[in-house]
C-alpha cells in the first residue's frame, strides 16, 4: 500500500470528516460547477472554492490540480500528518504550496479510488502509469452481470475499480496485475474503503492458473499495435488483437459451471475479411455460450491519434507514422471497440452470437447481458415441440414503421421495419412471415394453433411453415421481440 494500515484509517477519517465525496463535493460547488468539472472546465470550482476550508482545498487540490498552501494542506489532511501524506506521494511540494501527487476521486455513493494523475500537458506518462476512473472502466462496470457469487476475479485490476464493485456481490474476491505499481494502487483503493481483496502479481491468468471463478472480469490491455509496450495499462506486448483472443480461449479453465466472463476487447477489421467470422473464431471450441457486441469502430488514424494522446506521446511523428506503417502493412481498415460475455453451461450445443450494437441501450448493459442469457435459457430448455407449445406475446414496446410508395393503386409497402423502444431498442426490417407472427403473438394461441391458421389463411403446407417458422421464432425470442407468455 501508500500507507500504512493506520496512515489508511487517518486519511479516511479525514475525508469523512470533510465531506470529500461525490455527494459532498456536488453540493459544495453546485450543478453548474460541478458539470463544468465533468468538462475539465474549473473556473466556476474554483470560484466556489475562494472562501477556503478542509472541503474546498481538498477540491482545489485533487479535483482542480491546484496548488495550495501548506498549512490548508495540513488542516485538510488531518489527522494524517502532511509528512505522512509526503512520504506516501498523496501530494508533493510545488512552488511555494503543495500539489496533488496521485489522483484521489470519490466515486460511487461512498467510495474512493487512488491512482496516478491524469496526463498533463506536455508530460507523456511513464512506462507504469497507473489509470483512474475512465470510460472504458465505468463501461464494464456498467456491463458487468451483478448477481451473487462465490468467487470473483478481475483480471489486470489497476487501481481496483472493478475489484470494487465485484465485493459488493462476491464472497471472495482476487484481483491480478502485471504492475507491482498498480497493485499498490489497488491494496489502497481496497483498504481506503474498508474492503480486502486477494492481490496476485502476473501477467494474465498465469497468477491464477488452474483455479476457476464464479464471476471474471478484465478491463485488459487491449490497444492494438505492433506488440510494443511502451505503457503497461494499455500495451500487452501481444501484436494486433492476440491479448484478446488470448483471454477468450483461456476462459473456460478460468470458470465454474454457470460461470460468467466478461471483458473488454479491441478487434480489427482487415480488408476482405468479415471482423464478424474473426471474433467467433476466438471462441471456436471454448464450449461457451457467447454474445459478442461491437460498440464502436475507429479507423487507424483516428484510433492511433486516440490513443497517442491518451499518453500524451502525440507529439512524437515517429511513433505515429510506425504504428500507422504497421496497419497498412496488415490491412487493417478499422478497429472495432466492445464486449465480449461468455458462460460456461456444459451445453452440448453452445450459441455464440457476435453482432453489432451501437444504439443506445436503456439500462445497464449488465441488465441486457442477464436478460440474453437468460433468453438463451429458455430456448435451450425447449425443442421443437416445446417452441410449437409455447404461447408468446409481443413484447412491450415494439413499433411496426412502414415505408410506402404512392402508385396507382394506392401506398405499396416497400419496407416494414420492426424496433424497440425499450431493453436493448433493436430495429430490423422484417417479411411477412415474421410480422404474422408478431402480430399473433397476442399470449393466447400456442405456436402450433397460430401457425395452423396461417397455413390454412396461405393455402401452404402446414409443416413447411413450421419448418420456417421456429428459427424465425427463436431469432425473435432471442432478441427480446417476443417474450414467452406465462
Amino acid at each position: 500500500m501508500l500507507l500504512s494500515d493506520d496512515g489508511v484509517r487517518r486519511l479516511r477519517e479525514a475525508l469523512t470528516r470533510t465531506g470529500y465525496t461525490a455527494k459532498g463535493i456536488a453540493d459544495r460547488l453546485g450543478p453548474v460547477a460541478t458539470a463544468g468539472v465533468g468538462r475539465n472546465d474549473f473556473r466556476a470550482a474554483l470560484r466556489a472554492t475562494e472562501e477556503r476550508d478542509p472541503l474546498a482545498t481538498l477540491i482545489r487540490l485533487f479535483v482542480c490540480a491546484q496548488t495550495e498552501p501548506e498549512r490548508d494542506v495540513a488542516d485538510a489532511l488531518s489527522p494524517l500528518p502532511l509528512a505522512d501524506a509526503i512520504e506516501a506521494g498523496l501530494v508533493e511540494r510545488h512552488g511555494d504550496g503543495f500539489r496533488q501527487g496521485v489522483d484521489l476521486e470519490p466515486y460511487g455513493d461512498d467510495w474512493w479510488i487512488v491512482s496516478d494523475v491524469p496526463a498533463r500537458p506536455g508530460r507523456p506518462l511513464p512506462a507504469d502509469h497507473v489509470l483512474g476512473v475512465g470510460g472504458a472502466s465505468t463501461t464494464l462496470a456498467a456491463a458487468t452481470v451483478r448477481r451473487r457469487v462465490g468467487s470473483a476475479l478481475d483480471l489486470g485490476t489497476g487501481c481496483g475499480i472493478q475489484a470494487l464493485h465485484l465485493n459488493e456481490h462476491a464472497e471472495h474476491v482476487t484481483a491480478t496485475d502485471l504492475s507491482e505499481r498498480a497493485l499498490r494502487f489497488a491494496a489502497t483503493t481496497a483498504a481506503l474503503n474498508g474492503q480486502s481483496w486477494e492481490l496476485l502479481r502476473g501477467d494474465l491468468i498465469e497468477p491464477v492458473r488452474g483455479r476457476r471463478f464464479d464471476l471474471v472480469v478484465s478491463n485488459p490491455p487491449f490497444v492494438v499495435g505492433p506488440g510494443v509496450a511502451t505503457h503497461t495499462y494499455r500495451d500487452s506486448g501481444r501484436p494486433g488483437d492476440a491479448v484478446c483472443a488470448e483471454l477468450a480461449q483461456a476462459a473456460p479453465g478460468l470458470l465454474t459451471e454457470g460461470g460468467t466472463m466478461q471483458f473488454l476487447a479491441n478487434w480489427v477489421h482487415v480488408a476482405g475479411e468479415e471482423w464478424e467470422d474473426r471474433v467467433a473464431g476466438w471462441l471456436a471450441g471454448t464450449g461457451l455460450d457467447g454474445w459478442v457486441i461491437q460498440r464502436e469502430v475507429a479507423d487507424p488514424m483516428a484510433y492511433v491519434d486516440l490513443w497517442l494522446a491518451d499518453a500524451s506521446d502525440g507529439a512524437d511523428p515517429h511513433r505515429k507514422a510506425a504504428w500507422l506503417d504497421w496497419f497498412d502493412e496488415h490491412r487493417i481498415e478499422a478497429v472495432g471497440f466492445g464486449l465480449i460475455s461468455l458462460r460456461h453451461t456444459g451445453a452440448a450445443d453452445p450459441v455464440v452470437r457476435v453482432e453489432d450494437l451501437r444504439q443506445q441501450v436503456e439500462g445497464t448493459l449488465g441488465e441486457r447481458v442477464r436478460e440474453w442469457f437468460g433468453r438463451q435459457d429458455w430456448l435451450r430448455a425447449h425443442d421443437r415441440e416445446g417452441l410449437l407449445a409455447a404461447r408468446y406475446a409481443l413484447a412491450d414496446g415494439v413499433q411496426l414503421l412502414q415505408e410506402a410508395t404512392m402508385g396507382e393503386e394506392g401506398w405499396l409497402v416497400d419496407r416494414q421495419v420492426l424496433r424497440m423502444t425499450h431493453g436493448l431498442r433493436w430495429s430490423e426490417e422484417v417479411d411477412p412471415l415474421v410480422l404474422a407472427l408478431v402480430s399473433g403473438a397476442d399470449g393466447r394461441v400456442p405456436l402450433r394453433e397460430q401457425l395452423s391458421v396461417l397455413a390454412i389463411a396461405h393455402d401452404a403446407p402446414e409443416d413447411d411453415l413450421v419448418d420456417a417458422a421456429l428459427p424465425l421464432i427463436g431469432h425473435l425470442v432471442e432478441r427480446g421481440l417476443v417474450v414467452p407468455a406465462a
